[in-house]
């Protein structure tokens, strides 16, 4: 019998805001970026939460943050989300979620988050997570810092693509897999697995889904995950920037890129 896996969107249907614009108040309280640019990324997260996440709300919100992107250093950004992680994720972590990824890896299947947010803050998700794999959006990186361009864009028809690339590496029948998100702009990764489930889903999905016949979950509760998975104390990174007053960086990763152009 093939192997099976079971897929997960990451924003707002693991956990309960956009994992990229929660980063932005352990970034201004470190001295990272401003208070004006904190108080816009607050916003966005708002408009992002209230207004869903359909392709012209993406873009907005790529646009939005696009200003903040350009010559960040890639280690301090990798060292800030690994210090604030737990106190960053703890409080939007969906029990439901966490409770659903346990019973996936139970029955012997591999979990994996597929995101449009940046690897820099999926990645070490995924790893706090237990998740066996993760596909995440990458931004390019020039003499370790970001040009602003993106190198792989991990959205919409993207994600089902990658997924297609997972199953045939690792054996996964897609027709026995699971899938979850609560964005319209993953109908072609829930239309790729055998068994579709939405979480949360915004109006057009949940009218797609009840047409289709598909489950329809409805999260809401917070996990402390640090009782779970412990994680090292936290470096000294935030404390140190904000006395030396380092380069201005931002968790806002994936938000913050124009998509690449083609040359």
């Amino acid at each position: 019998m093939a192997p099976a896996a079971a897929f997960f969107d990451l924003d707002k249907t693991i956990i309960a805001k956009s994992s990229t614009l929660a980063f932005s108040k352990p970034f201004q309280a470190g001295g990272l970026i401003s208070r004006r640019a904190m108080l816009r990324s607050t916003y966005a997260q708002f408009v992002y939460l209230v207004g869903g996440a359909d392709h012209d709300q993406m873009e907005k919100l790529r646009q939005f943050m696009s200003q903040l992107v350009a010559g960040w250093d890639v280690a301090t950004v990798r060292e800030i989300v690994a210090d604030t992680l737990h106190n960053v994720v703890d409080p939007i972590v969906y029990d439901e979620a966490v409770e659903l990824i346990g019973q996936h890896t139970l029955a012997g299947r591999d979990v994996i988050i597929v995101s449009a947010s940046g690897s820099e803050v999926v990645d070490p998700i995924g790893t706090l997570l237990g998740a066996d794999h993760v596909v995440a959006s990458r931004l390019e990186v020039v003499d370790g810092r970001y040009t602003g361009e993106i190198d792989y864009y991990a959205y919409g028809e993207e994600k089902a693509r990658a997924m297609r690339d997972l199953a045939e590496r690792h054996g996964y029948d897609l027709a026995e897999c699971y899938g979850y998100s609560d964005s319209i702009t993953d109908l072609p990764m829930l239309e790729a697995v055998g068994f579709p489930h939405v979480v949360n889903p915004d109006k057009e999905l949940r009218r797609h889904a009840v047409e289709a016949g598909w489950p329809v979950l409805e999260f809401s509760k917070p996990v402390a995950l640090r009782a779970r998975v412990p994680l090292p104390p936290a470096g000294p990174t935030l404390a140190a920037l904000a006395v030396g007053g380092a380069v201005a960086v931002g968790g806002v990763i994936w938000a913050g890129v124009r998509r690449r152009r083609p040359a």
